[in-house]
Order: C-alpha cells, then structure tokens, then sequence
C-alpha cells in the first residue's frame, strides 16, 4: 500500500467525554473513531470535543496481546499499535474469535497484524481489486498467484479500543469470504455500501514479539490455521527427486547385475516318484529319470558349481494333478562334505464350483541358497507324496548365480517409504486444514460412498 499524504500534526493528548480518562490520538487526521481503553466507549475523533457514537457499556472486555503504543521495527518500518479490536464468527452454536492489531506509521499508513490460536498474519489493505470466479469452488487471482476459497461468514465486532481510520463500534456485522495460497490468505470484506480486500501473509509469533518487545513468550499456536504454511512444503518434491535418483541407480545395479550374473545350469535331472502304488509302469529309456517309492532317498550324480562363493537355486518341476508332493533335499559338496538341507512342497489342485473353475498352488518349486562355495556337489533327494495309483514325474534342476529381484524389489520398497509417508503426512496435513473451511468432506458424503 503506498504511503498516503499525511499532514504533519502532533499527537493530541485529549479526554473520555464518557468517562474522563485520558486518550491519545496517534492516527493524526486519518482517525475517524477511538474507542476508550477505560470504559470502551466509541468517540469521534473528528469532533474537537470526541462526541459520543456509542456509549460505554458492560462489555467483556479483551486485553491485547501487544499494548497500545506498543512500537517495533516492521517491515522494515517503524510502527505503533494504535488500534485493537475483537472479531468474533458465531455459527452452528459454536464461536470463533481472533484479534487485530492496527498498526500506524505516519509515512507509510496502516497495517494491521491478526491473531487466532497463537497464530499471526500480518495484512495490508489492497488497492488493486483480485479476480474471482469459480461457482462451487470460487477461485481469487492477484499479484499472478491463485487462491482458493476458504469460507464466508458473517463477522461481529465483538471488543475495540483505540484508534481506527474508519467508523468501528461493537456490534458492526459484515460478511467476510478467505480465499488461500498458504502462506498468503486474500480477504474480502463487504458491507451493504463496500467491499475492502486486503493481503495477509503469515508469520512467527516470535518474530512479532522481538518486533514490538513484548515481554514474555507469545502464545503457542493450536491447531492449523487456514493460510499456515505447511511444515512439509517442498520437502515431499525432494524426498521423491531424491527417490527417483535411487531408484534410477538401482535400476542401473540391478541390469548391471543381470548382465554379469552366470545364471548358469549346473544339473537336471527328471526323475518319477511313485509312492506305494505296484502298477505304475517304469519310465521309457527316453526319459533320463529313476523311479523311486515313497520314503526311498536317493543320491544324484555330482556336478560341478564354477565360480567363488554365489548363490545357487534348486527348482523343483512336478506334473501333480490334484496331488501333492514333498521332497527333502541335501546340498553336499563332495570335497568339505558341508551340507545344506532344506526341504520343498509342491502342490496343484483344481475343480468346479457353484462359482465356477478353481486352482490352487503351483507346479513349480524354487529354492534359494545363498553364499555357496564353488566346487564339486551332489543332491541327497528323498520324496514322498500322495500319488495315489499315479505317478509324479519332477524334474530337479540346478542353477548357479542367478540374479534375486526379490533384493531389488525389498531395495524399491524400503527407497519409497521416506517419500509415501512424506506425501501421507502432507495430505494429513492439507485434510486438517480443510476440514475447517466450507469444503471438508461430509459425513454425508462419506456414506453415500459406503452405499
């Protein structure tokens, strides 16, 4: 706002008419009304003798925060506090009320600062008027920056004292519609004759109390408050640049180890259980297998794993139908005789219901060994199962060195919880504010959706 043409006079040092206290005028010829800050009555501070407008009364009375005459470097410019005054919005049979503080330089005019809650705005009038549009969801444009809107209501002067540029008494009602672009909130303010708009941005209640030297500490801060920055503003945009770095150096590890992985076949074998059953013919010679009954373990021929230490991976392929088959195995290497034993199930069942065809299971079986020497080796394999008059053929297969996805999948979702949670506690964040202004989700809404 730029600094209007103040003529050079000096503060008149008057008397209350009501009540004969002293009264200070600091506003020069720009106070229109002073309100006591003994017995809260509104005169007239164009009148040479302060003529009564409203008379004082037994009124709750509210003690700022900041004192009158209160000074402080804001800005960049000195102020004082002139002028204070209660607001109060009453709906629903609950009432909201915050203070404001006007503040008066004799070059560079009228500011205000507000308080709600602990939380600060320092707001100037605006001379240029915003954009508006929008039906369900009005939008404000000023200064290329849009605003939301936040919630109209009707606001009640509730307590004043001091001096203000224009007419004020307790009991003055007007509509007030916010409009937000956290941490700027644009305020309009209509009355039947005008409209006023005027730019808030928020601040620290500490920056406010260094300003004007006010003893103590100022009030923490409850809840969250339309316009309050959030804490998690730009810090989600960096944990998920961050996350898309990782994840693209991840990608890069993880090609790299596909490339270089052997993934080498080390041994396959096809072999046939046929539990207890006597009439299961033997395989043909065309097949490389070995029939075996149930609790029969057997030793297949050794093979040779290449390399230092790395991983191996036992696959395990069964033609089950409706069956079940479980095979201890034994990972011996010839030359230590260290073992790794591990057993596998391998299971398939099918049918019909009232809902149609099923399946469960797999046919297929992998077992991973980690960190496993290179050498000479050889399985220990006993089976059993329920064959039940029908052969199983499987086929044990060894790999060597074969690239685990599941280590890179684990290394994905561990790089996306910091940025999940982040985005988690700025929607939470958001979902508080809103559910203060005219658009927080319904009840209503809600079990439309459960419906």
């Amino acid at each position: 706002m730029a600094a209007p043409a103040l003529t050079a006079r000096a503060v008149r040092a008057l008397s209350c008419p009501s009540c004969g206290a002293a009264i200070v005028l600091r506003g020069f010829a720009w106070t229109q009304t002073v309100a006591c800050a003994s017995c809260t009555a509104v005169l007239d501070a164009k009148d040479p003798n302060l003529a009564i407008l409203q008379g004082a009364a037994a009124r709750m009375r509210v003690a700022p925060l900041i004192p009158l005459g209160a000074r402080g470097e804001w800005r960049g410019a000195p102020y004082e506090v002139i002028g204070f005054q209660q607001r109060t919005i009453r709906s629903g049979g609950g009432t909201w009320s915050w203070r404001e503080y006007l503040l008066f330089n004799p070059y560079h005019g009228f500011r205000y600062l507000t308080e709600y809650d602990g939380h600060w705005n320092d707001v100037v009038p605006l001379q240029a008027l915003p954009e508006v549009g929008g039906l369900a969801h009005p939008v404000a444009r000023y200064g290329g920056e849009s605003f939301r809107h936040f919630q109209t209501a009707r606001v009640e002067t509730t307590f004043v004292i001091g001096e203000f540029p224009w007419e004020v008494r307790t009991g003055d009602h007007v509509e007030v519609r916010d409009y937000v672009a956290p941490p700027r909130a644009l305020s309009a303010e209509s009355t039947d004759d005008e409209t006023t708009w005027s730019l808030g941005t928020y601040v620290d209640g500490d920056a406010v109390w260094r300003a004007f030297k006010v003893e103590g500490k100022p009030p923490a801060p409850k809840g969250i408050y339309s316009n309050q920055p959030s804490p998690h503003r730009g810090k989600v945009a960096a944990l998920w640049t961050t996350f898309a770095v990782l994840v693209a150096l991840l990608m890069v590890t993880l090609l790299g180890r596909a490339v270089t992985a052997r993934n080498a076949e080390a041994f396959s074998r096809q072999y046939v259980f046929r539990g207890t059953s006597a009439d299961v013919a033997a395989p043909t010679s065309a097949i490389d297998s070995v029939t075996r009954g149930a609790g029969t373990a057997f030793v297949t021929p050794a093979f040779t794993l290449d390399g230092a230490q790395s991983n191996v991976v036992v696959e395990t392929d069964a033609s089950v139908d409706n069956q079940w088959l479980y095979v201890e195995y034994a990972l011996i290497n010839e030359a230590t005789g260290q073992v790794y034993d591990f057993g596998r199930e391998v299971s398939y069942y099918s049918g019909t219901d009232s809902d149609g065809r099923w399946s469960e299971g797999s046919r297929t079986d992998r077992a991973r060994i980690g960190a496993v020497p290179g050498g000479r080796y050889f399985l220990r394999v006993e089976p059993s199962g329920d064959a039940a008059g029908r052969s199983i053929a499987y086929t044990v297969r060894v790999r060597r060195d074969v690239p685990n996805l599941v280590y890179y999948l684990l290394g994905l979702i561990a790089l996306a919880i910091p940025p999940v949670l982040g985005t988690l506690r700025a929607a939470s964040f958001e979902t508080r504010r809103w559910a203060e202004s005219d658009h927080a989700p319904s009840s209503s809404d809600d079990e439309d959706d459960d419906e």
